[in-house]
């Protein structure tokens, strides 16, 4: 079953920067008929409604600043919405937050609010907005994970256990919704160029990548949405990322267990060279 973008409500989240930020400008160009742009940067949202609303002035565009690891204002945004906009018709939970370093060195208040985040708050929106949908008999939900929703990492396990969840369950939820109307369909990017390991505060995070892993926030808003309009289950950006991402899953664990066994060992190295690491706001 396909989505369409064409006069649709649209719940963004993360819609200030990277991915989020251009996919708000490919759903407005697609004929959007609302925009409800959510991230905790308010600045940053201002900045990109003026943007949208000089190219595309037949959107309406809101915007709300929210801190979605906090369900009251998650409460607040859906009263705001449910006020000024009505039902949405299509949510796209883009927003997330990561970490690189040593499980034990990372400061617990971070790794709380990216569970917050990354688990809590998407599924808190996606259970507040599936059941309207489904009474009208349609809508449509996109989940963002992660290519790491499929593999372990050493240096990013709570990251990577976050987006593990958010591929079970959109997996399961599509199954769950299908026949209702309403097609859910998930995102797992690799790499993308965005300010993802700035927000994290590891700026090294994306450094050494070889540049044909690496890809635009562009190119992966385009396929990811791409696929969601086709319907699909899911969707691995970039050609390079796909192939790995299939090999990868081929590969025994015993075998990525022992080539990911020397990571503490470099995290150790590379920790006792950096300045403290401190939870970022965004």
């Amino acid at each position: 079953m396909k989505v369409a973008f064409e006069n649709q409500r649209i719940l963004l989240t993360g819609a200030s920067a990277g991915i989020g930020r251009a996919m708000a400008g490919m759903l407005a160009e697609a004929g959007a008929k609302s925009l409800i742009l959510v991230a905790r940067r308010e600045n940053e949202l201002e900045n990109l409604k003026r943007e949208l609303l000089q190219r595309y002035p037949q959107v309406a565009v809101y915007i709300y600043p929210c801190d979605l690891s906090d369900q009251t204002a998650i409460d607040h945004l859906l009263h705001y919405i449910s006020r000024e906009v009505g039902a949405v018709d299509i949510l796209i939970n883009n927003a997330g937050m990561g970490d690189y370093g040593l499980f034990e060195t990372a400061s617990w208040d971070k790794t709380e609010r990216m569970l917050k985040l990354n688990i809590q708050g998407l599924t808190y929106l996606t259970h507040k907005l599936a059941a309207p949908m489904i009474a009208l008999g349609r809508g449509g939900i996109l989940n963002v994970s992660s290519g790491l929703g499929f593999f372990f990492m050493p240096g990013m396990s709570v990251y990577a256990a976050t987006k593990h969840y958010v591929t079970a369950f959109s997996e399961a939820l599509r199954l769950e919704l299908k026949g209702t109307g309403v097609v859910v369909s998930q995102v797992c990017p690799g790499p993308v160029a965005t300010e993802f390991s700035e927000v994290a505060g590891n700026t090294h995070l994306s450094e050494g990548l070889p540049p044909w892993l690496l890809l635009s926030a562009e190119q992966c808003a385009r396929e990811a949405l791409a696929g969601f309009a086709q319907g699909k289950a899911l969707t691995i950006p970039g050609q390079a990322m796909h192939w790995l991402t299939l090999t990868g899953r081929l590969l025994p664990r015993p075998l990525m267990r022992l080539a990911l066994s020397g990571t503490r060992k470099r995290l150790l190295k590379t920790q006792q060279t950096e300045s403290p690491r401190i939870a970022p706001v965004h």
